[in-house]
């Protein structure tokens, strides 16, 4: 597989330092990426270079993932309009063990061959050197000139002068330069990659690299990813879709790609899946023909559910989805989790009602209209019963006078009630 010809057709290159394919052509090539690692999890931002580094391993070259320990402490400012907060070393220590389970899905850190991935944080080559050393040893290598004409820190200080740019922030482009120093000079890697943000930062690397020790490196970038109508992609209403299941279940993840617009999965299949150019091809054609089939949405979800979380998961995903848009059973519903329970009907009106209530055993009647007023009255809920128009956990309702106990009570504290196709209740008891 050659690594950049993979990349092209799946639109993953932005810009490309020259004699780049020829060095990859050449021998097996060592290259990293650099991973902030301010949060225990990546989100679904981080993607796009970590398959870059999946599709490079595959090509037969070895990939380096960077976590960013000390670079983390300062704070980039490419694409930023403020300071991050600043992170102690435990914290960092535990993102990086939670980063590493999440890279070990796409990575092979484990195997004895030349290419297996390694895991490196710059701190550990930056905590002992003192500020003196630095700027003796890097600093004096690159012109302030240099560094001002970087966008990034031109875009922060043309900005209306509220934020401004910090000196620590400002001598980010060094450190991270100076991560690419160290690693052609001990692990032999001749290529960074990333987003085209970090076009810049990269950049400065290779020059530093030429004037320290003369080596060769190269850079590539990928295009930062948007979605088809402009929108930031990979937040949603509630923020960051994450890989932790803690953050975002693997429900939630699951819809992420499903719900995606047929522009967007048609551009997504070919950047977040391993899937050949063959494969993307016909799915594309059965998009054409079937659009409202979505095979394409379905495709993506799934190979990307199941890289990130498990089949089971992505099965349990499938199974949720049905229970608001297919005919699921009572069964079904009652495999769910609390988390995946309250994120498949996010949104839905709910009421609190008394836990005792339901432990004593309450008629259907009384609980729906005088302890949560899913009906208005007895009278409309009656003859909506009749009609074989309400559920309760998916069950028809046959009875008004039917008693709810506490064998229907769902994760021990839920309810589900349906009013007709598509109105739903959740009680809470308490």
């Amino acid at each position: 597989m050659n690594f950049v010809e993979e990349l092209r057709w799946r639109g993953m290159i932005f810009d490309m330092m020259p004699g780049t394919e020829e060095q990859l052509n050449k021998e097996m090539t060592t290259a990293y990426v650099g991973i902030d690692p301010t949060a225990d999890s990546l989100h679904i931002g981080h993607l796009v270079s970590v398959m870059m580094l999946r599709h490079f391993q595959r090509a037969g070259h070895k990939p380096i993932a960077l976590i960013g320990g000390a670079t983390g402490m300062i704070g980039d400012p490419s694409m930023k309009s403020q300071e991050r907060n600043l992170l102690d070393e435990a914290t960092l220590r535990h993102n990086q063990e939670s980063i590493k389970k999440q890279l070990s899905k796409f990575l092979d850190f484990e195997s004895d061959s030349a290419n297996a991935a390694e895991l490196v944080n710059n701190y550990d080559w930056m905590k002992d050197f003192s500020f003196l050393e630095f700027i003796r040893l890097v600093g004096k290598n690159i012109t302030v000139n240099y560094m001002m004409a970087k966008d990034s820190v031109k875009k922060r200080l043309s900005g209306d002068g509220k934020s401004g740019l910090s000196f620590t922030e400002f001598t980010y482009q060094l450190l991270q330069g100076y991560d690419f120093v160290y690693l052609n000079e001990k692990k032999n890697c001749k290529l960074q990659m990333g987003g085209s943000d970090q076009w810049g930062n990269i950049t400065t690397g290779t020059e530093m690299i030429r004037k320290m020790n003369g080596g060769e490196a190269f850079a590539l970038t990928c295009p930062l990813i948007t979605k088809a109508d402009g929108g930031k992609f990979g937040k949603t209403e509630s923020g960051n879709v994450w890989l932790d299941k803690k953050y975002t279940t693997p429900y939630k993840f699951y819809q992420f790609w499903l719900n995606v617009s047929d522009a967007d999965a048609e551009k997504y299949i070919k950047i977040f899946t391993s899937l050949s150019k063959e494969e993307i091809s016909a799915l594309v054609e059965e998009q054409q023909q079937a659009p409202h089939l979505r095979p394409l949405q379905k495709r993506l979800a799934k190979e990307v559910t199941i890289m990130v979380h498990s089949l089971e998961d992505y099965d349990a995903a499938v199974e949720a989805s049905n229970i608001l848009f297919g005919n699921s059973t009572a069964d079904s519903l009652k495999k769910l989790d609390e988390d995946t329970l309250l994120s498949v009907f996010e949104g839905v009106p709910t009421f609190e009602i008394d836990k005792q209530n339901i432990e004593n055993g309450i008629k259907a009647a009384d609980l729906l209209t005088d302890n949560a007023k899913v009906f208005p009255s007895k009278g409309e809920l009656r003859k909506l019963v009749q009609g074989g128009g309400v559920s309760i956990n998916k069950n028809k309702l046959t009875s008004p006078e039917e008693i709810i106990d506490k064998n229907y009570l769902l994760n021990d504290k839920y309810i589900l009630v349906q009013k007709g196709k598509k109105n739903y209740f959740l009680l809470i008891a308490k």
